[in-house]
């Protein structure tokens, strides 16, 4: 069904001079229906998804935000049709369209909001009740704004899902254990080398945000005090390094320090693997964990008899020993959603209505001064007080009653709305 929607999409997209309306559309892949090497095609770095947004802003898109982490690359904005979102992200990325409509996925209007609830909130995460993601998304809609690209529609509706992780997080235990790579491989290094063996020498390349949230993991839930750092720019490495007192060594050490580890992590941001069997020289047993996507660990390590190469894949599922209780959680966090959904969905509405409404109530006015102006000087004692009083009354009911419909319509309000325009030739209003 998508592969014919994203098909018809192309054809009237690329036929149409300019669709009317804009929708607010999710649209994205993610570890559901993607591997890691899939989401490696589509991933975005920081300057593409800047390029993305300002390509958006020439093309038009009034409101849009970008996402791209481990798990997951998706845009959610406003389109008149989501072919407009899909082209962005595979001009911008490695993934084609034929790829996307193979592994991904396009939500519109309700359900794109549904949908990043879910995303904020945990409920989609390869790790059930995952706390990062938030954070992640909360700098996606920041960046967009200081570019102005975030409209208040999803303004607010950000807010709302950021309100409902702060009550999810604070009201149920959805997010109790390990929620989070960084989190899951400091677990699995305590699972395969448990306290009380001898210390192992862990190596960390990459300190971005993952590579900062796993040293902080490894230093609070191990024993092990023998961390060194590398990143490309040392400078940052070295101001984690510092909080954690922790050694950092140059990038152009990055071979010696192999030779050295027992275990290394590599989180680094890059396109393209940066580790290969190529730079291991040692044959003492190393554990890699690759927390990257794109990979950035060359599948060839494997041919290595003394390499064990774990990917964020597989990492992730050591903590399914956890899931089973916090599903327990799921519908307390559901139920959370839907209260500060309706009060999102209230809002939506009454801002909907209430431009239309504004503009109905000034041409009414209109029509009603220009009234009183033709007809006062016919009628002996015209009382214009009188006359403005019920008239504004009676332009109030008449509102009143517009306003009623527009609430009792559903589905079909945007209809109503359009109807409205077009009888009282009223000026057409965007969210």
């Amino acid at each position: 069904m998508l592969k014919f929607v994203i098909k018809q999409g192309m054809s009237i997209y690329m036929a149409a001079a300019q669709p009317r309306h804009f929708s607010f559309y999710s649209i994205g892949i993610s570890y559901q229906k993607a591997d890691a090497a899939m989401r490696g095609r589509f991933s975005l770095s920081e300057d593409a998804i800047l390029n993305v947004l300002e390509e958006a802003k020439t093309d038009g898109i009034p409101s849009l935000a970008v996402i791209s982490t481990c798990n997951r690359t998706e845009f959610y904005g406003f389109a008149q049709h989501p072919f407009q979102l899909i082209k962005l992200l595979c001009e911008h990325s490695h993934g084609t369209v034929e790829e996307f409509q193979d592994i991904s996925y396009v939500y519109k209007n309700e359900a794109a909001c549904k949908h990043l609830f879910k995303v904020g909130t945990g409920l989609d995460s390869q790790i059930l009740g995952d706390f990062e993601i938030i954070g992640q998304l909360k700098l996606a809609f920041k960046r967009s704004k200081n570019l102005d690209m975030i409209n208040p529609y999803m303004e607010r509706l950000m807010n709302n899902v950021i309100q409902a992780s702060k009550r999810i997080k604070t009201e149920t235990n959805l997010s109790s254990g390990a929620t989070s790579v960084s989190f899951a491989s400091a677990q699995y290094i305590l699972d395969n080398f448990p306290a009380g063996g001898p210390e192992k020498n862990i190596l960390l390349f990459g300190t971005g945000k993952i590579g900062r949230n796993t040293c902080e993991n490894l230093v609070k839930h191990t024993t092990n005090k023998s961390i060194t750092l590398i990143n490309r720019t040392k400078d940052k490495a070295e101001r984690i390094a510092g909080k954690f007192d922790l050694v950092v060594k140059d990038y152009a050490q990055l071979e010696e320090q192999i030779c050295q580890s027992d275990i290394l992590i590599v989180a680094t941001g890059a396109q393209r693997p940066t580790v290969s069997k190529d730079i291991i020289c040692t044959t003492q047993p190393l554990l890699i964990l690759d927390l990257s996507i794109p990979k950035n660990v060359d599948d060839n390590v494997k041919d290595l008899p003394n390499v064990t190469l774990i990917h964020l894949d597989e990492l992730s599922q050591i903590t399914h020993k956890n899931i089973s209780s916090r599903e327990n959680h799921i519908p307390q966090a559901e139920q959370i959603i839907t209260e500060i959904y309706a009060d999102f969905k209230q809002w939506m509405d009454s801002r909907r209505f209430a431009p239309t409404m504004q503009a109905l109530k000034t041409k009414l006015a209109t029509l009603k001064d220009a009234e009183i102006k033709s007809n006062r000087t016919k009628f002996d004692d015209f009382n214009q007080e009188q006359a403005d009083v019920i008239a504004d009354r009676i332009i109030q009911k008449i509102a009143g009653h517009f306003a009623n419909h527009l609430r009792n319509e559903d589905e079909s309000t945007d209809e109503a709305i359009t109807m409205l325009n077009k009888v009282f030739k009223l000026e057409e209003h965007n969210y």
